[in-house]
This record gives structure tokens, sequence and C-alpha cells, in this order.
């Protein structure tokens, strides 16, 4: 156990990760690549950066805004 009272998880050699944990990682790392991308690309726009919405109001803007960038990236 370490300071904190709660014990680790078991440590494997480096280099050694299992296969299913591999797996899991690699996809991991796709969806948060994307998703990361997506958030820096919405802090350039400037609705959002002007966006002054109490409540509710930001998360509405937020699902047209998406919508919108989802229509327009089906063409």
């Amino acid at each position: 156990m370490n300071r904190s009272g709660h014990s680790a998880p078991p440590r494997t050699r480096p280099g050694r990760t299992p296969g299913l944990k591999e797996e899991h990682n690699a996809s991991h790392r796709k969806v948060r690549a994307r998703v990361e991308h997506a958030f820096a690309r919405m802090k350039t726009w400037k609705i959002l950066r002007d966006c002054r919405l109490k409540g509710d109001g930001v998360h509405h803007a937020m699902l047209g805004i998406a919508r919108l960038h989802n229509l327009a990236l089906a063409g």
C-alpha cells in the first residue's frame, strides 16, 4: 500500500504490455486525439470566444455549432 492507503496495480515489465491492454490503449489514443482536435478547433471559433450565455444557453449553442459543423463536413 502507498501513503494514501490504496494499493497499486501489479507492474509489468517495460515493453511488455498485455495484448488486450495494448489494443485498448491504441483505441483510446485515437479517440482522445479526435476529441482534443475537436476542442482545439472549437476554441478558434469567434462565436464561442464571445459567448456570454448563462445556464443551458452555452449547451444549446454548442449543440447547434456541432450540428452545423457536422453538416458542413457531410457536404
